[in-house]
C-alpha cells in the first residue's frame, strides 16, 4: 500500500490520532491512543510501524460509536434526499447502510437484499410505513448504533409488509421512496441511485448510439420543434435509462411532494399511472407494459462501467436491477472514492491517490465487499496528512 508524501512529517502518536479522528469523527481518549500505539509498536515519534500494524490499530476506531453515529450518518444522509444535504434526520435508508457496514456484510446487498435495520429498544416509536418517528427517536436517544442491541437487522418484508421479491435494499426503504418515487416518472430513483452508488450523473453516461426503442411516450422526439435536440441529446440519456428505470414500474409514493405524509406503494403486475403520463408527447413511443428491464449500456462506451458477465443483463423488478448495478466495477470504485473523500478530506487527485484507490478497490473485493476494510485502508493511507 502506498504512503502519502507527508507521512514522515507526522509522529506516530499524531498518526494514530488522525486515523481515529478520521474514522470515528470524534477525538480519541488517551487510553484509546495508547492502545493504538501499542499495536503500531511505535511509542515514540519514530516511524517504525508497518501499514499492517497501522491498519490493525485503525480497526480500534471502528468500535467507536462516533463511527456509526457521526461518520457514517453524515456520509450517507445526503444520499437519501434530492437536496443532498446531511442536515436531515436519521431514517431507514441511512440506518440500513450503517447496519450493513457494522456487520461487515457484503455491501453490494445494499441495492437488492431483503434487509432493513431498526431500533431494538421498546421505548422508541414503532416502525411505521407512514412515519419516520422511529428513527427520529433512535437518533435522539444518542444510543450507539454500533451495538447490535441498539440497531438490529430484520428482513424488510417482515417489517414493512412488502413482499420479499419486491424488496431491493435501500431502494425500497421509506426514505428512498419519499425522496425519489414521489410524483415524477420514477426516473429520479434511477438517477440518484446512479449518482449515489456509481458516482455518475446522467450526463456522464450519455450514449446516443443505443437503440431508442424503449424511450417512453412522454419524451418528445422534436422538443421545441427541433428533432436534432432529441437525436443529439435526449436519446443519450433516455435510451439507456428508460429500459433500466422500467424496473420501478410498480412503485409509487402515496404522499404529496414536500410533505412528510405518505408511504411506499407497490402494485404487483400493475404499472403505475406515472409511466403513461404525457403519452401524447409522442404516442408512437414506448408504452410500459410491465417491470421488465434491460441494460442497453452493457455494450458501447458504458461497457467500461464493468458489468458482471455472470449476470444476464436483464430481468424483472427492482431487486434484480439493483444487483446489476451493485455487481458492477463502477459500484465498487464509487464506494471506495466516497470513503476516501470522507476519511482523507479530499478527493483523489494525485497519481499516488489514484493508485491507492485502485488498491483499495482490490482489497474491498477480496474482503467480500466489507466496507470496514475500505475505511481502515483510507485511514492508514492518509494518516500522515
Amino acid at each position: 500500500m502506498a504512503m502519502t508524501a507527508t507521512l514522515a512529517e507526522a509522529g506516530a502518536r499524531e498518526q494514530a490520532k488522525r486515523m481515529y479522528d478520521r474514522i470515528a469523527g470524534v477525538p480519541a481518549t488517551d487510553a484509546e491512543l495508547d492502545a493504538m500505539l501499542a499495536i503500531m509498536d511505535a511509542n515514540d515519534d519514530n516511524i517504525t510501524d508497518s501499514d499492517a500494524d497501522a491498519k490493525a490499530a485503525a480497526e480500534l476506531a471502528l468500535d467507536s460509536s462516533g463511527f456509526y453515529n457521526v461518520t457514517l450518518k453524515n456520509m450517507v444522509t445526503p444520499w437519501t434526499n434530492e437536496e443532498q444535504t446531511m442536515f436531515a434526520d436519521l431514517n431507514d435508508f441511512t440506518a440500513t447502510v450503517i447496519g450493513l457496514v457494522r456487520d461487515g456484510d457484503d455491501y453490494r446487498k445494499v441495492l437488492y437484499d431483503d434487509v432493513i435495520y431498526v431500533g431494538a429498544s421498546g421505548s422508541l416509536a414503532a416502525y411505521s410505513n407512514g412515519s419516520n418517528q422511529h428513527y427520529v427517536d433512535l437518533e435522539a436517544s444518542g444510543a450507539d448504533m454500533g451495538d447490535t442491541n441498539v440497531l438490529e437487522r430484520r428482513s424488510q418484508s417482515s417489517v414493512t409488509g412488502l413482499q420479499s421479491s419486491a424488496t431491493a435494499g435501500v431502494l425500497t426503504t421509506r426514505a428512498a421512496a419519499k425522496a425519489f418515487f414521489v410524483a415524477g416518472t420514477n426516473r429520479a430513483m434511477f438517477r440518484f441511485t446512479l449518482m449515489n452508488f456509481m458516482c455518475r450523473d446522467l450526463e456522464q453516461v450519455q450514449d446516443t448510439t443505443r437503440t431508442p426503442d424503449r424511450i417512453r411516450q412522454d419524451v418528445s422526439r422534436s422538443p421545441g420543434g427541433d428533432s436534432r435536440i432529441f437525436l443529439n441529446r435526449c436519446i443519450g440519456c433516455h435510451a439507456g435509462m428508460d429500459p433500466l428505470a422500467q424496473a420501478f414500474a410498480y412503485y409509487e409514493w402515496s404522499g404529496e411532494e414536500g410533505t412528510e405524509d405518505g408511504q411506499l406503494i407497490y402494485t404487483a403486475n400493475q404499472v403505475q399511472a406515472k409511466y403513461h403520463i404525457n403519452a401524447d408527447n409522442f404516442r408512437y413511443g414506448y408504452s410500459t407494459p410491465n417491470d421488465q428491464w434491460d441494460n442497453y449500456w452493457r455494450e458501447g462506451p458504458n461497457s467500461a462501467l464493468g458489468w458482471d458477465s455472470g449476470l444476464p443483463g436483464s430481468g424483472s423488478g427492482a431487486k434484480s436491477m439493483g444487483m446489476e448495478l451493485a455487481h458492477s466495477d463502477a459500484f465498487a470504485e464509487c464506494q471506495v472514492k466516497k470513503v476516501f473523500q470522507t476519511v482523507c478530506l479530499h478527493e483523489p487527485t494525485t497519481s499516488a491517490d489514484h493508485s491507492q484507490v485502485s488498491s483499495m478497490v482490490t482489497n474491498f473485493e477480496a474482503s467480500n465487499y466489507n466496507m470496514q476494510t475500505v475505511f481502515t485502508d483510507a485511514a492508514v493511507y492518509c494518516r500522515g496528512d
